[in-house]
């Protein structure tokens, strides 16, 4: 569920309209729903009372210190992936009691800085960085709390560029080997082993592949516990796919999601972790835009619109699905006839969707992408010298810009010229 609804056939974010925004900052535009993030982020707080439980909201799907802050005033953690987003989530008002940091390539210089300013743990993903992480911290006089990745071979069964817990993906440290890892943590010094982490995917449509991950996590942690290891978190990752159509598609819910995890990990005494980041940001954001033109081809029809590939990449890069519909809702029984939407960049790969059938439309007409909260901002870039679009934040009946459209200047001005020209 989200909180974009058509009203007198006008598509609303909440209480505003969407026009009106249109109106204010100009096209295209990225919105998110403070209610539906508040939703999403309680239905997993709910789905896994009573166990001791932190929902860390996976910053990299929207990174806005708006989103972050918002989230974290509702009590959640946050995970991050850089400095960066460590730096994002601290400046929203997250302590770092609450901030744990994942990635397979923190530097020394990350490690120094997220130890200085408080970390809740480090997700350490192969030997050469749990050595780095321990000359690090003993050389601060520091203890740094770790949980290994640990890679269960488990197939997702999600796209190939978003599944992450096989063992021939590049994450986390073998199943096999864990247990080793393990006994070499303990023995290094700064370190101190807190629990277990696992991440297998984004975008799963099935729980299936989550509880054989789970299974074998349950089995390690009694392992380790045997060994002699005081696991108290289990880091579960993210993952838990949404629904990008309106049609069939669906995954599974929160609240099936928490009653396996209970079920599979419930009797371990251990406070669960999760990541999500998709699940509650994707459908409380959705990306207007406006139609150029409309251009009659070979056989087929475009709608050129003023949003591009450099503002959702999604499509390009992993041929993804938004449904897409105009702001002011067609009339039942109009005729839908099938055209290529596409953006202005010079790309063949700038196509939002292929025969897609849709009312009629015509320059000036709006439209909206759904289901674009997340993996949209965060991943645009000024391609063409096409400017960052902005990002606005409903809340009832108000709205605020929270990234602003940069001038051309502004952009320019990042640019240096050599003391030679």
């Amino acid at each position: 569920m989200d909180h974009f609804l058509y009203r007198d056939a006008e598509l609303h974010a909440e209480d505003v309209m969407l026009r009106d925004i249109a109106d204010a900052v100009g096209t295209p535009f990225y919105c998110y729903s403070t209610a539906t993030l508040t939703r999403h982020f309680q239905l997993f707080t709910e789905a896994l009372a009573p166990l001791p439980h932190l929902v860390c909201y996976a910053v990299k799907a929207n990174s806005n210190l708006a989103v972050l802050k918002h989230l974290g005033e509702l009590g959640a953690g946050m995970d991050v992936v850089s400095i960066g987003e460590y730096h994002r989530a601290r400046a929203a008002g997250v302590p770092g009691d609450r901030i744990v940091f994942s990635g397979v390539g923190k530097t020394r210089a990350e490690m120094r800085a997220a130890l200085d300013g408080g970390i809740r743990q480090f997700n350490v993903e192969s030997e050469p960085e749990l050595d780095a992480l321990s000359e690090v911290a003993a050389a601060m006089g520091a203890t740094a709390p770790i949980a290994l990745r640990v890679n269960p071979d488990v197939d997702a069964r999600t796209h190939e560029k978003i599944s992450t817990g096989r063992k021939e993906d590049k994450f986390g440290v073998p199943l096999a080997r864990a247990r080793d890892i393990y006994a070499r943590a303990a023995r290094l010094p700064g370190l101190r082993v807190v629990g277990i982490d696992m991440h297998i995917g984004s975008q799963l449509t099935d729980l299936a592949p989550f509880e054989a991950a789970y299974t074998r996590m349950a089995e390690l942690t009694r392992q380790l516990r045997a060994d002699g290891h005081a696991i108290g978190r289990l880091d579960l990752g993210g993952g838990l796919g949404i629904p990008y159509t309106r049609s069939n598609e669906a995954p599974p819910l929160p609240t099936d999601y928490g009653a396996m995890v209970k079920r599979v990990l419930g009797d371990l005494d251990c406070e669960i972790e999760i990541e999500p980041g998709r699940l509650i940001a994707g459908n409380a954001g959705i990306l207007v835009a406006q139609v150029i033109y409309r251009k009659e081809g070979e056989g087929r029809d475009f709608l050129i619109l003023d949003a591009a590939m450099n503002d959702l990449i999604r499509p390009a890069m992993y041929g993804a699905h938004h449904d897409i519909v105009p702001l002011t809702e067609a009339e039942p029984g109009t005729p839908l006839a099938p055209v290529d939407i596409v953006g202005p960049v010079c790309e063949s790969g700038d196509t939002f969707a292929r025969q897609r059938p849709m009312p009629p439309l015509g320059p000036g007409d709006l439209v909206a992408f759904r289901s674009a909260g997340a993996y949209g901002a965060v991943m645009a870039s000024e391609y063409n010298t096409r400017p960052l679009i902005p990002e606005v934040l409903v809340c009832g009946d108000h709205f605020a810009v929270i990234r602003h459209r940069p001038t051309f200047d502004e952009m320019l001005s990042r640019d240096t010229l050599p003391p030679w020209m």
